[in-house]
């Protein structure tokens, strides 16, 4: 049985712990909070523009020369994995490695039997966790949210988009969390490049309005299609930071209350421990004074 001095010094340390994950729970919350409000904001932006990109696009061959739309053999993959810079948040990027390791294996595996399968990490855990399964990792972006901003999206963006224009890439995917609310993520792994007609960016459905073009109508759709894609990227950055928060506010709630019901069974073994202590104490004061006599 342990001592008295070591189970103060446990129930001294969990105390400390349970304090520490109270303070990165209610961190976690006005972090969620803010949060939320962006990508709230952002989702009807991101929609409305899916919606006129593809009803613009339907129907006719307008945008078909955009190097974006151009379909070819796929013989170099690119995934943009969007996990968070820091732990602590249960499985939340966990659960995108192992899509993006179950995406890769039901669909690129022979080319990542030959190392054609490469990632472009947002994010520090998750250019760490595919460094680990041997995946070549394009770092230059993963600490976008150190000061999350469209901008460094949208450089990034630029930057996949450059690479897929090139002919360097011939298939861009995409895989997040996305926000449902703080208890519930849903991994989503969405096609990012080359872009389509059905579901240009998945960010809408097409509608029948009728539009009128001014300029031209090709001008136009060129230049949506690369605000779609820079905007698509965000949206799941943004998603994704709403998720990693709500992830660590459950986490550390579950920790607050793991904390506490170790405490309770601590406290129980300390007072066990003590009047075992005492009674140890009284039984050899008795024998000593029975010897005594």
């Amino acid at each position: 049985m342990a001592s008295l001095k070591e189970v103060r010094n446990r129930i001294v340390s969990v105390s400390s712990t349970q304090q520490i994950t109270k303070a990165m729970k209610m961190v976690a919350a006005a972090k969620l909070r803010r949060a939320q409000d962006n990508i709230i904001q952002m989702r009807p932006y991101a929609q409305k523009l899916g919606e006129m990109l593809a009803t613009v696009s339907s129907g006719s061959e307008t945008g078909s020369d955009s190097p974006y739309k151009k379909a070819r053999p796929i013989e170099r993959v690119l995934l943009i994995l969007v996990t968070s810079d820091r732990g602590l948040c249960g499985a939340f990027n966990t659960n995108v490695i192992k899509a993006a390791m179950a995406h890769t294996e039901a669909n690129y595996a022979d080319l990542a039997r030959r190392r054609q399968v490469e990632v472009l990490a947002i994010g520090k855990k998750g250019a760490e966790g595919m460094v680990r399964r041997g995946f070549k990792v394009d770092g230059r972006f993963q600490h976008l949210f150190t000061k999350l901003s469209f901008v460094g999206v949208k450089e990034a963006a630029e930057a996949v988009m450059e690479a897929y224009a090139s002919g360097r890439y011939d298939k861009v995917d995409l895989i997040y969390n996305e926000f449902k609310n703080v208890a519930t993520q849903i991994i989503r792994v969405e096609n990012y490049l080359p872009i389509a007609d059905a579901a240009i960016s998945g960010q809408g459905e097409r509608t029948n309005i009728n539009y009128t073009f001014e300029p031209e109508e090709e001008q136009i759709v060129n230049e949506l299609i690369p605000k779609s894609l820079k905007i698509q990227l965000y949206r799941a950055v943004l998603e994704s930071n709403a998720s990693e928060h709500g992830a660590r506010m459950t986490a550390m709630d579950k920790a607050t209350e793991n904390a506490q019901e170790l405490l309770k069974e601590l406290k129980l073994v300390y007072n066990r421990t003590r009047q075992a202590a005492i009674t140890k104490e009284i039984l050899e004061i008795v024998g000593g004074a029975e010897a005594l006599v």
